[in-house]
């Protein structure tokens, strides 16, 4: 038995892919008001979605607890896992990382149980997942792996373009007037990733310009490893995946944005994940 996988669902994996790699995913919760669910168990993202556009107040979401974290391990075990190698959401952006810490410790498993910060979210985190998963049934070791999801974690890129302002005004991040005044004049904002936190990466007056500025983030990073696309419920997401293939020739996994990075993202996000070639 290989070294098995394991990520959060922040992630937005397929999840036929994650099937197909054998990758351990545990999921954090989702609230809508008093009512919580486990993300993509007692929630698709689709019903997620529906739920959002009748929804006054914003979901909020929690960092699984310990104990499922120790349970996922358990079972790795039992099965017959040489090693774990957990890839979480950054440890700025929520408590995942510090519950899989504790889980590790609750577990009582006698493999090791390595931690990896991707310092990411979204694809950007699945991308990371992947490709340890892949290698991981190649034979590579515990300790190769940690080291290969740490050098990955350090080369990942992530930028989306937000297609509304409504789920900024609703958490706070911006005021109503300015709010409407942004939308009043198609303002769409551009975020990134850099060292963990999600940060402002420019502004782009329409939905054309947003995606024209993604593709030119991946032109300008020179060679790439491995490109993942991200949208919440776009129906142009195949047109910007045709965009990328004009400046990207390698395979292009597609996942949904899910409740984790949704909540705050909103409907209509698209984005890109990549790995920087050394």
């Amino acid at each position: 038995m290989t070294v098995r996988i394991v990520t959060d669902s922040a992630c937005d994996l397929p999840q036929k892919l994650i099937d197909d790699l054998g990758i351990t995913v545990v999921p954090l919760s989702i609230r809508f008001g008093d009512e919580e669910f486990v993300d993509r168990r007692d929630l698709t993202v689709d019903e997620f979605w529906r739920r959002c556009q009748s929804a006054d107040v914003l979901p909020s979401t929690a960092a699984p607890a310990p104990g499922q974290f120790a349970e996922a391990y358990r079972t790795l075990a039992n099965s017959g896992a040489t090693g774990i190698l957990v890839v979480n959401i950054s440890s700025k952006l929520s408590a995942t990382m510090q519950s899989a810490e504790l889980g590790a410790k609750q577990a009582g498993v006698s493999v090791p149980v390595e931690i990896v910060d991707t310092a990411s979210a979204s694809m950007g985190i699945g991308l990371v997942a992947v490709a340890c998963a892949k290698a991981a049934r190649s034979g590579a070791s515990l300790g190769d792996l940690v080291a290969m999801a740490k050098d990955l974690s350090s080369r990942t890129k992530v930028w989306a373009a937000l297609d509304t302002l409504e789920n900024l005004k609703k958490n706070g991040r911006i005021g109503g007037a300015k709010a409407m005044l942004a939308t009043a004049l198609s303002i769409k904002p551009i975020i990134t990733v850099t060292d963990g936190a999600v940060g402002e990466g420019g502004k782009q007056r329409t939905r054309g310009k947003a995606l024209a500025f993604l593709v030119d983030r991946v032109r300008e990073a020179g060679p790439i490893e491995s490109l993942a696309i991200l949208h919440a419920q776009c129906p142009d997401v195949e047109q910007f995946t045709a965009m990328i293939r004009e400046v990207y020739s390698g395979d292009i996994t597609v996942g949904d944005i899910g409740a984790v990075i949704g909540a705050h993202a909103g409907p209509g996000t698209i984005g890109v994940a990549f790995h920087v070639a050394r």
